[in-house]
């Protein structure tokens, strides 16, 4: 039961509306550090703090109400210059906003929240009276860096058989289904985990018929625990603000969609009544013309309520940098560019574990010591750069740090050291494949472990939260210049662009984001190497893998299409029977069910049901020899 009956709804506004101006008052006490005489921040500053604490003195929330007010003397004495910005004040500042944070979630939860811990209020009375500050205050006051919150566990892969999935099974379980599945409204595509064993044909069914959107579960914060700015404060918002403009423009489509349907159901009526001649027909095929344009407008206009400017995610990164860079004795400016840049909320939200994780790795691992850079003729003061921008249908941002860089060599030689990969796969990598080994589970270039890094956990999860978006990631670093870090992401998860395939006489779908380009298979170029079958394409390398082969099913035909693709580091040929087209889709998750390498499902123009296939999921899921082509099948059939 909640604390704060009857007033639930305004507990939740001032939530919304505090953790903004909270996130807005972190940034610019960062600024204030840089510039300590800007009396103008100053003010800004405190005047968003006193609104958070008037919203929490209306809700008798008498614990933040006392941490606000001694905050409020600090910032009082900085303004009427009785104390001076110095990184130890900072730090007790940023402890007590810090709490204020973890007060939110507290209270998000609809639970009233404790009182602060002594010692950040203790360390706040001996700034405002001047004390210096102990050593023991200052360990005290400096807010520590939470380490980065671990992957959720997920159930361990299992199969439907012994060699992967049952796809017949699976696609006679839910074509019939197409008629349910078509009323299903539109859903986030669903990250892919692994599908329990053997399911059976009425579960198939069951969750075709059946497509919600999934939420994950709040997850509590703790009250006494000082804050890190990039976690996140609380429970998962499931509201939205919109421009009323845009809400405008969707009530006027919907108005114009209204009157097309009167129209589509007169021209009905007449032409049931017999009335079919080249007037009627012709006013019929303007309609529906009509209705489509509509249609699609609604559509993106729709899109466009649900896109929210990035910079409420990038906003938090400053105090994390910040707190991070002291906590590690370095000098660090973080610089954004590209926040008024718009994407899908869902995808911002799920953006957070992985930029808080980039974020802390070009503070930890990438930029050097003021005295490195210096004795490598840099600047004492590292610049991090973290950009968005909308480059065509997706988004790219990038993290750049002008740091030591990373030696491929040097990271080929710590994955054959830690057991990730052997000698012979090592000497089978070029430049850019050493780079991406940072992603691998367990991989890390620390020897010790701290409470920043070393356990080899965070890019790992980088990763996976890209691949769960439809996104791509890439490295680019130069040893002694720097290193960035380019993620591109669709625009939106409701609809996605798809290539639809043919493979043994059934579609299925993969992600247009994946395809490089289609060509035709020529037996006589296929050459093996390693035993396995590949095709040289402008001088590249490529490996041949069957799209049937990685359902594991017999071969029908032989293919003559491959579809050339880039998946995460590597590119690969998939050879497939036939095309369909390209289509934009909206993903159904499968519910209760979650077959390997099968993101969801989705409706083609006749009615039949497609599968959308996860490829990253399909491919690591196949063992060294399925999928692969036989070289003498292709040349001989």
């Amino acid at each position: 039961m909640s604390d704060f009956g009857g007033m639930e709804e305004l507990l939740q506004d001032f939530l919304m509306e505090s953790t903004d101006l909270l996130s807005d008052v972190d940034n610019k006490l960062v600024e204030l550090e840089k510039r300590p005489e800007d009396k103008a921040l100053l003010n800004d500053i405190f005047r968003g703090f006193h609104t958070i604490k008037g919203g929490a003195g209306f809700l008798n929330v008498g614990p933040m109400v006392n941490l606000c007010h001694r905050t409020e003397n600090l910032f009082d004495k900085l303004r009427n210059g009785e104390l001076h910005i110095t990184p130890e004040v900072m730090d007790v500042i940023l402890d007590a906003t810090g709490i204020v944070r973890d007060m939110f979630g507290t209270l998000g939860q609809g639970l009233m929240v404790a009182d602060a811990d002594p010692d950040v209020l203790n360390a706040l009375d001996a700034v405002l009276s001047g004390q210096q500050l102990s050593k023991a205050e200052e360990a005290t006051a400096a807010a520590p860096v939470a380490a980065a919150p671990a992957p959720a566990s997920a159930p361990a892969p299992a199969a439907a058989t012994a060699n992967g999935p049952d796809w017949n099974a699976l696609h006679q379980a839910i074509v019939p289904q197409a008629a349910s599945t078509a009323a299903a409204a539109p859903a986030p595509a669903p990250a892919p985990t692994s599908a329990p064993a053997a399911a059976p044909a009425q579960e198939l069914i069951t969750a075709a018929e059946h497509l919600p959107a999934v939420k994950q579960p709040a997850k509590p914060v703790a009250n006494k625990q000082p804050s890190s700015a990039g976690n996140s404060s609380g429970p998962q918002e499931n509201t939205i603000r919109i421009d009323t403009v845009r809400l405008d423009m969707v009530l006027n489509l919907s108005g114009e969609i209204g009157l097309t349907k009167n129209r589509l159901t007169t021209l009905r009526t007449e032409i049931l009544q017999g009335n079919r001649d080249g007037n009627t027909l012709r006013s019929l095929d303007e309609a529906i013309s009509q209705l489509d344009l509509l249609v699609g407008d609604l559509q993106n206009a729709v899109m466009k309520t649900r896109m929210q400017p990035i910079g409420r995610l990038f906003q938090k990164y400053p105090r994390l940098a910040r707190d991070l860079a002291r906590q590690l004795g370095k000098e660090v400016e973080l610089v954004l560019s590209g926040e008024e840049t718009e994407l899908d909320k869902t995808m911002i939200e799920d953006l957070n574990d992985p930029l808080v994780h980039l974020v802390r790795n070009a503070v930890d691992h990438g930029v050097e010591s003021p005295e490195e850079r210096i004795a490598a003729g840099k600047k004492p003061q590292s610049l991090i750069q973290l950009t968005a921008e909308q480059v065509g249908d997706h988004i790219q941002i990038e993290i750049t740090d002008d740091g030591k860089g990373m030696n491929p060599d040097a990271l080929r030689r710590k994955a054959i050291e830690k057991g990730l990969i052997d000698q012979e796969t090592a000497n089978g990598l070029d430049e850019k494949q050493c780079l991406q080994l940072i992603f691998m589970p367990g991989f890390s270039t620390k020897d010790q472990i701290s409470s920043v890094s070393g356990r080899g956990v965070g890019m790992d999860v980088v990763r996976t939260n890209i691949q769960k978006l439809n996104g791509r990631i890439d490295i680019n670093s130069l040893p002694g210049e720097g290193t960035r870090i380019s993620i591109s992401l669709p625009l939106t998860l409701a609809i996605l662009p798809v290539l639809v395939v043919r493979a043994c006489n059934q579609p299925f779908a993969v992600p247009l984001a994946m395809v490089r380009e289609i060509i035709t298979i020529d037996p006589n170029a296929i050459q093996e190497v390693s035993g396995k079958p590949t095709i040289v394409v402008r001088d590249e390398i490529l490996p041949l893998r069957t799209l049937a082969g990685l359902l594991g099913w017999e071969p029908t035909q032989k293919p003559y299409f491959g579809v050339l693709m880039q998946s995460a580091e590597k590119s690969f040929i998939l050879a497939i029977d036939s095309f369909v087209g390209r289509d934009d889709v909206v993903i159904k998750p499968l519910q209760n069910i979650r077959p390997k390498g099968v993101a969801g499902a989705t409706l083609s123009g006749d009615g039949s049901v497609v599968l959308v296939l996860d490829m990253e999921d399909l491919l690591s899921s196949s063992d060294g020899t399925n999928g692969q082509v036989r070289t003498s099948e292709l040349i001989s059939a």
